[in-house]
């Protein structure tokens, strides 16, 4: 699907250049002349978005790490010093803290359309579950990276998270010892998280250049998910999806913006700016919010093993996901029972995601149950029999056609 390059080289170095090693020519034919759906709405910008931020996270993180000391007895003054004495040190630091939740926010936007609109389903198998990969690590690097400013939530969230590996039998307490560096968590464990936190950006980014591939060999999804039959069905990637995803980019700037300079603290816990007290058990210990979801499902159910299977199940089945879902129509615009039924699982999530920010007790606990049933339900029985029960509205013929058709009767009617 990636478009065959026109690019010519202007000067006689770029032409022996372009003789000997083409990336220039890649580049062109991959980002410039590259066959898009013509029908790509703006739920298609933010693979762009997230690519931005990305590299954003990369170079404030490598900037931020020139001054943090990785030192249980000294990390926590080291951020105060960044606020405080670095020139411009409480922007980097507001910019890299804010935009790990920039990132989660568009992730899961990107994951919600990838949903909606069966991005997931042949020939994009491989394609989604290098995405999953990518969350995956994700997670991993946003919980390493919570654990570094070393106040209370930090400690005890990387307390409580790591104690987790030690449900799994046999292996589980080597598991936990090997991730502490000793027998709790402490200067060992900051190291061994600074430098994981450090590492893992730099794996992300090697896995999105995989994606990237992955989705140039099929080409993108489109609303109505029936495949690119002709050249009228596809533009190409520049100009018209550049100034598009461009144009997006710059009003998601200015939401997270908003967040650096008048809220920078919001999407925070106030005991983070708490030097981490080994002693001293904070009254409600909470993840970050884009695990609380999760977070809801590992404390719903009653066995610790039980709850850490659920917690990575969920995540996990995502990438099975293809394979689950029966239904031959990918979009959700033309599956009105699976839309339905997609609107209720978002629901669902968000309440989990209330849940886990939530004391468990009480009614919290049978809410979190109810949900995390039915978090399970829709990806293993209702996604499954929906294929089989469902009747599909008629798709459209072409991409084209389902462009200019409402075009041209708007036309007839005038």
């Amino acid at each position: 699907m990636s478009g065959h390059s026109t690019y010519v080289p202007k000067s006689g170095v770029a032409r022996w250049f372009e003789s000997r090693l083409p990336i220039m020519g890649l580049m062109h034919s991959s980002f410039i002349t590259f066959p898009n759906p013509r029908n790509l709405n703006y739920w298609w910008t933010f693979g762009g978005i997230l690519a931005f931020m990305l590299l954003a996270q990369i170079v404030t993180g490598v900037i931020l790490a020139m001054h943090y000391v990785p030192n249980s007895a000294l990390a926590f003054d080291s951020v105060e010093h960044i606020m405080r004495d670095v020139n411009y040190g409480w922007l980097l630091r507001y910019t890299h803290a804010n935009g790990a939740s920039m990132f989660f926010i568009a992730v899961y936007i990107h994951i919600l359309r990838g949903l909606y609109y069966g991005s997931y389903k042949a020939p994009r198998e491989v394609l989604w579950i290098l995405g999953v990969i990518i969350y995956l690590l994700m997670m991993a690097t946003g919980f390493m990276g919570y654990v570094l400013p070393w106040g209370q939530m930090s400690f005890w969230g990387a307390t409580v998270i790591t104690s987790l590996f030690s449900a799994i039998p046999v292996v589980g307490n080597s598991i936990t010892t090997w991730l502490w560096g000793g027998f709790a968590v402490g200067d060992a464990t900051l190291n061994r998280f600074f430098s994981l936190h450090y590492l893992l950006p730099f794996m992300i980014a090697a896995v999105v250049v995989l994606h990237i591939w992955a989705l140039h060999v099929p080409g993108s999804n489109n609303p109505t998910g029936v495949e690119v039959k002709s050249g009228k069905d596809t533009l190409p990637f520049h100009p018209y999806f550049t100034i598009k995803d461009g144009f997006a980019l710059v009003c998601f700037l200015i939401f997270f913006a908003w967040f650096i300079f008048y809220i920078p603290n919001y999407l925070g816990h106030a005991d983070n700016y708490i030097v981490a007290n080994p002693l001293k058990t904070p009254p409600h210990i909470v993840p970050e919010w884009y695990y609380l979801p999760f977070y809801a499902i590992l404390r719903s159910i009653p066995s610790k093993l039980g709850g850490v299977c659920c917690m990575f199940g969920s995540i996990l089945l995502f990438a099975v996901l293809p394979w689950l879902d029966t239904s031959k129509v990918k979009s959700a615009a033309y599956r009105p029972l699976y839309r339905a039924f997609f609107w209720v699982f978002v629901a669902c999530v968000i309440g989990l995601g209330y849940i886990g920010a939530m004391p468990p007790e009480g009614a919290y606990v049978t809410i979190g149950r109810i949900l995390t049933i039915w978090y399970f339900l829709h990806l293993l029985v209702i996604i499954p029999l929906l294929g089989f029960v469902e009747t599909p509205r008629e798709l459209p013929a072409s991409i084209a056609e389902s462009v200019l058709a409402p075009k041209r009767s708007a036309v007839g009617n005038a």
